[in-house]
């Protein structure tokens, strides 16, 4: 055996130029351990691009990719740790907001040299797609995907509601009538209209900015000036505590129950990503489950401007790595990046132009249900300290809903934080 394994290591020397190379891949999105290697069959953002990773494994000659798994809410705090102690994974998942802060600190690898050699086109990027990887003239990832939020509806109680038109979900087009629409849900269905993660990540955070960007306003400007404590932080705001105080929805809901309420039919809206596109389909597809007609829309304009909460998710390579190590990487990123309808069996929406404009991409379920995402997708102006600012805001939201601090209050202490971090 021993033998064997020899001959095939020098098989692959000879096939790829290079030495036998194992290559560690830091990711989140939740563990799966029987994904196998089909990329068209798993369901699910842990086993889709488990999948893949495990194809890439097996199919790329010479090249073994060793998968560190971890838990999506202590991710950058362990990436960073690893970085700090010099071992950071030979290939890492992380999100566009975080580049100014990686590359900042010259953690991580412009990449805009090796993209070509190592058969990636970024020619075939979607022009945000592009841009979401580009940082001060340099390219410093391969993105995966865009994802946002989106309003995921269960279609039994919002018929039961009278809230259905022509085969679609009616959706408030204010916060008044976000309140009244609510209120025909409860006295229809005695359920909850909307749920969320109000109480654990943020995304009532992202809920928030959201309704901010629909009233043209930011957290903060290009310049670093923080505007969070402001008329239209205010309006956001209300919009989501006059439903908590009206008993139409529970902010001490956190991810994992707020998902579960949805699914179980015990709330006509929920608000969560692209990601679980591809999970709530199967998911309704089951006699057990309570939803059963599941329906994905755009987020409602509530205000003047459409938008919703947006970023990408990205693979990036440490600074460091170099040699045949860094060639193995890119290969790993370049098949990744092939597969890219793959990972867009999530539900999220696709980088590559030729994939965008392909059949088997508009044929994914529910897609045409949300296609106008990519048209209000926003984001905050790029800053190195977005994670902290991200964790003032939420701690503050919290703080608002969770426990009675007031609007104003909340609001003005975080404008002070955000400020000293911006100022930093």
């Amino acid at each position: 055996m021993k033998h064997l394994l020899i001959g095939a290591a020098m098989a692959a020397t000879i096939a790829t130029g290079v030495s036998a190379q194992e290559v560690s891949l830091g990711r989140f999105f939740g563990a799966c351990e029987d994904a196998g290697t089909d990329t068209k069959a798993s369901v699910g953002e842990a086993c889709i691009i488990q999948s893949i990773i495990n194809a890439a494994s097996a199919e790329i000659d010479g090249v073994t990719v060793n998968t560190l798994p971890t838990d999506w809410g202590n991710f950058y705090d362990q990436i960073k740790a690893s970085y700090a102690g010099g071992t950071p994974p030979d290939i890492h998942v992380m999100h566009r907001h975080r580049i100014p802060e990686f590359a900042g600190l010259g953690a991580i690898a412009d990449i805009s040299g090796d993209l070509a050699a190592a058969g990636i086109d970024t020619g075939d990027w979607a022009p945000a797609a592009l841009d979401a990887v580009s940082f001060n003239g340099g390219i410093y990832g391969v993105p995966l995907d865009f994802h946002a939020n989106l309003w995921h509806v269960n279609m039994d109680i919002m018929e039961a509601a009278g809230l259905v038109e022509d085969g679609k979900p009616v959706l408030p087009s204010s916060p008044g009538e976000l309140l009244a629409h609510a209120q025909k849900v409860k006295d229809a269905t005695g359920q909850y209209y909307l749920a969320a993660d109000f109480a654990q990540f943020p995304i009532g955070v992202r809920l928030v900015l959201a309704l901010m960007w629909q009233q043209n306003a930011n957290i903060f400007t290009d310049d670093g000036t923080a505007t969070i404590n402001s008329a239209a932080a205010k309006n956001a705001v209300t919009a989501m505590t006059q439903l908590f105080e009206a008993g139409l929805a529970n902010p001490q809901l956190n991810y994992a129950d707020s998902q579960q309420a949805f699914l179980n039919g015990e709330a006509a809206v929920l608000v969560n990503g692209t990601w679980v596109v591809d999970f709530y389909t199967a998911e309704a597809a089951k006699a057990e489950v309570g939803l059963n007609k599941y329906y994905v829309a755009d987020f409602p304009t509530l205000f003047e401007t459409g938008a919703t909460w947006a970023d990408s998710h990205m693979w990036a390579i440490p600074s460091t790595l170099s040699g045949d190590k860094k060639t193995a990487a890119m290969k790993v990123l370049a098949f990744i990046n092939d597969h890219n309808i793959d990972w867009a069996r999530t539900g999220h929406m696709a980088v590559r132009s030729s994939v965008l404009e392909s059949a088997e991409y508009a044929n994914l379920p529910h897609r045409s249900e949300y296609a106008g995402t990519a048209a209000i997708a926003k984001d905050t102006p790029a800053s190195k300290r977005y994670g902290a600012i991200q964790d003032v805001l939420n701690r503050e939201l919290q703080a608002i809903w969770l426990t009675g601090k007031s609007v104003d209050d909340a609001l003005a202490d975080a404008e002070g934080e955000v400020q000293d971090l911006l100022d930093r």
